[in-house]
């Protein structure tokens, strides 16, 4: 039996089993996503996204992603556009192609140079809990005392 064996009857490449595990939704390039998505554990945007609210364990926009709406996250890559409200429990990164735009909220900032954050920021520390549904600016009218 010395001949080459089948493409279909190839061996495949083993992956780690975690990362085999892992529960990844990619939008590929040119696609367009609007809508929920849930029990994702990893998103990754390289066309474009629009949804009211994500919860995923990690966020990943290419350089050719863009995002639109409010995500929570534990860390998010953001090389890509990136406009809405954006909690990352742990690290957002944004790469020097990348463009956050609206409010970013995150325990731990890397800005690579020429990568770009316009809007609020808000670093959360364990006294500073991540506050979902609350505006990104607070009322103008006084408070009743």
């Amino acid at each position: 039996m010395g001949g080459p064996l089948p493409a279909s009857a190839a061996p495949q490449r083993p992956q780690a089993p975690q990362e085999a595990e892992r529960r990844t939704l990619v939008v590929g390039k040119g696609i367009s996503l609007q809508g929920t998505v849930s029990d994702a554990e990893r998103l990754v945007v390289e066309g474009t996204v629009e949804s009211q609210m994500i919860h995923a364990h990690e966020l990943n926009i290419s350089g050719t992603g863009v995002f639109k709406g409010e995500v929570e996250v534990e860390n998010a890559e953001v090389a890509g556009v990136f406009d809405g409200t954006i909690t990352a429990r742990g690290n957002l990164v944004i790469r020097a192609t990348g463009r956050v735009l609206g409010v970013a909220r995150c325990r731990r900032l890397q800005v690579e140079d020429g990568g770009q954050l316009s809007g609020r920021m808000e670093m959360l520390t364990d006294n500073n809990p991540p506050r979902m549904g609350v505006p990104a600016f607070p009322s103008a009218e006084p408070a009743e005392v």
